[in-house]
């Protein structure tokens, strides 16, 4: 056999050892979707937003995003964006069943959140849970979701990069992210990232793009953040959106100390909404930045004083106290309102 002869024979044997590797593992991820996408649902919310044309007043919108069912009794985990200012929320199950939750945890400075299903579908498949911390950089993966509506969809991809922001102003927890490169669109977010095994182990929060668009940087929160701040030691969901007041906002606005959390939007039927919180209805811009003003600026928690050190230590006094509450105890606030210091309480 010459040695052209010879190269040839070599390259296609090389060839057909990749083809035969890539079909091998295309026919794994689609037997692996098979068994884990009954466990993923499309989660349709119904909440109020300022109409900027009518003087600050709200007007109901819809809003979609993706789940994934993480216990036998009906849980559900998803992205804080997706439910944090929900009114109603619906999961609709891969049989078209539809069933209505509720927000019992949620973590805003790490982009997730957990439901729990008023009721039980039909047929039930829990997803598992992995271990983010054994993935690595070139990992692949896949993710399932709802892409601008277009539920179950399938993108595969690679573990591209591992952030792990820590605290930043005004977040009370640490970030971690996993960086993808698989496809991520409006309607994924809060949608279950999965190794080869078939674990969950991310939940999908956002994309960095510039067109608006996927440009091959998607980031998952780590499911084992997402464990610790959901499940072992779960993070109070209050139903309000606030806006970080510094000390140069605090002083602009005349808010009696130099620290605060300006109420923005308030869900109905939530803890905020039953304790009084009042929100925005004046919609600016600062900088570029949109924002309410005219809502309750939050003082103290619990007793506790707000201070920008204290918001951003993830062992903080008010954190531990609210996720310690238990039905029937009560919820206090002290807020800044109309040039007065009022107190707020409700029962839990």
């Amino acid at each position: 056999m010459n040695t052209l002869l010879l190269k040839i024979v070599v390259s296609s044997l090389g060839l057909m050892l990749v083809l035969g590797a890539s079909g091998a593992r295309a026919q794994a991820i689609a037997d692996l979707y098979a068994r884990v996408d009954p466990s993923v649902v499309t989660i349709r919310i119904s909440e109020q937003v300022i109409d900027p044309g009518k003087n600050g007043l709200m007007r109901s919108s819809s809003g979609l995003g993706t789940g994934v069912v993480i216990s036998s009794d009906g849980q559900v985990m998803t992205a804080n964006h997706v439910v944090e200012l929900a009114d109603a929320v619906v999961v609709e199950f891969a049989s078209g069943e539809l069933i209505s939750a509720k927000v019992i945890s949620a973590n805003a400075s790490s982009d997730v959140a957990l439901l729990q299903l008023d009721s039980l579908p039909k047929s039930l498949s829990v997803a598992k849970l992995g271990d983010s911390d054994k993935i690595r950089v070139g990992e692949q993966i896949f993710v399932i979701g709802s892409p601008y509506g277009v539920e179950h969809t399938l993108s595969v991809g690679y573990v591209t990069g591992r952030r792990e922001i820590g605290r930043v102003r005004g977040q009370l927890t640490p970030v971690e992210y996993l960086q993808t490169d698989a496809v991520i669109n409006q309607g994924n977010s809060g949608g279950p990232m999965f190794n080869l095994r078939g674990e969950v182990v991310g939940i999908v929060s956002h994309i960095r793009t510039r067109s608006g668009g996927n440009e091959g940087l998607g980031f998952a929160a780590t499911i084992n953040l997402a464990r610790s701040l959901l499940l072992d030691e779960p993070s109070f969901w209050a139903g309000v959106e606030v806006m970080v007041l510094g000390e140069t906002e605090a002083k602009a606005l005349n808010v009696p100390q130099n620290f605060g959390l300006l109420v923005q939007r308030v869900a109905r039927n939530s803890p905020a909404y039953f304790l009084g919180l009042k929100h925005g209805t004046l919609p600016v811009r600062i900088g570029k930045e949109d924002i309410l003003l005219g809502g309750d600026v939050i003082l103290s928690v619990m007793g506790v004083q707000l201070t920008e050190d204290l918001l951003d230590s993830l062992d903080s006094p008010i954190r531990k106290r609210m996720s310690q509450l238990s039905k029937g105890d009560r919820i206090e606030m002290m807020v800044y309102r109309e040039g007065e210091v009022i107190k707020l309480f409700s029962s839990f």
